[in-house]
């Protein structure tokens, strides 16, 4: 049986009171759900002096339209509510898609928007016990020097497997962070994650995730998430895919978004697809070029279980299905 290691934990009952614990303790970890941390710190992946809890805050868990149109999701909204929710489902369908697909209802009920925004990042060489890792001598993410993917590589590899990520950058989704030193800031979805499997966040250790802010749905918008997996449920994704575009007379593809995800420490926007599908109609010829461009533009690593040149295989596959979905069953109303 894995126990968890000794910390202190609180639970606040505000934002300020969250913020003031981060700031006055480094070591501090956040826990919503726990369907991801708590394993960590039994296996020794990571590590907690305090743990703040954030179930006392039940103002982080609405959904809202603004004036302008956008919708504001609380970080502490469950993903069983983000994938039920109707009017997610309505303008979002590919966000209330993914949500639905992320590990099992178990899962789901517990864990948080927020929670799957900041992910920790996975890999087969760091996702074991303790004796594990040690007996391999472990690795860059955690205690070691070397990496066991990439042959003397110095950067971490572990791969990005929030299923929510992808697709809130094919949307334009923008997050809304804050800390009790600087107050609150806005960060592109798109900038949030960096090429670094150790901390692949510009969130600083003295913030937390409020809100995340979901722009308008343009005229014509649709949108859809395919997912790679051995099961059907449970299971982390080997392969994500996240398509947005705009079909504005419904007779020609605009301002076309790929973004894969699984393959690299941060979702990866695939280039010169918008220019490669911008005027043209929405085809099976355009989406077979779509998908020969993501397979040559797409290089999974052994960062994660199943066969890389497998995994690479499967990418112009799930692109098609995903661009066929959106067309089919994605429109925004």
């Amino acid at each position: 049986m894995l126990r968890l290691p000794t910390f202190d934990y609180v639970s606040p009952g505000t934002v300020s009171e969250v913020l003031a614990v981060l700031a006055e303790n480094p070591d501090a970890r956040l826990v919503a759900g726990g369907t991801d941390l708590l394993p960590n710190l039994k296996h020794g992946i990571e590590s907690a002096g305090t743990v703040v809890s954030l179930s006392r805050l039940p103002d982080l868990s609405s959904v809202t339209e603004r004036e302008d149109g956008s919708l504001e999701l609380g970080a502490m909204l469950t993903l069983e509510a983000l994938a039920g929710h109707a009017t997610v489902r309505a303008r979002l369908p590919s966000l209330a898609q993914a949500a639905g697909l992320i590990a099992g209802p178990h899962h789901r009920r517990m864990g948080t928007l927020g929670g799957n925004v900041c992910l920790n990042t996975r890999c087969v060489y760091i996702n074991q016990t303790h004796f594990w890792r040690e007996a391999l001598g472990y690795c860059l993410k955690k205690d070691g020097s070397a990496c066991h993917v990439v042959r003397r590589g110095k950067r971490c590899v572990a791969a990005a497997s929030n299923d929510s990520a992808p697709v809130l950058t094919t949307l334009g989704a923008s997050l809304i962070v804050a800390s009790a030193a600087r107050g609150e800031r806005t960060i592109a979805v798109a900038d949030f994650y960096v090429f670094d499997g150790v901390n692949n966040k510009t969130l600083e250790p003295d913030e937390m995730l409020l809100k995340v802010i979901v722009p308008a749905p343009a005229r014509g918008l649709h949108a859809a998430y395919a997912k790679l997996r051995p099961r059907d449920s449970i299971d982390f994704p080997r392969l994500s895919v996240a398509v947005a575009y705009e079909l504005p007379d419904e007779s020609t593809v605009s301002n076309l978004r790929i973004v894969l995800s699984a393959l690299a420490a941060k979702p990866i926007a695939l280039r010169k697809v918008t220019e490669l599908a911008e005027g043209r109609a929405p085809t099976e010829d355009l989406w077979s070029e779509l998908a020969d461009s993501a397979y040559a533009q797409a290089h999974p690593l052994t960062n994660i279980d199943g066969d890389a040149t497998y995994r690479r295989e499967m990418v112009p596959v799930y692109v098609r299905r995903a661009l066929r979905d959106a067309l089919e069953h994605g429109a925004s109303r």
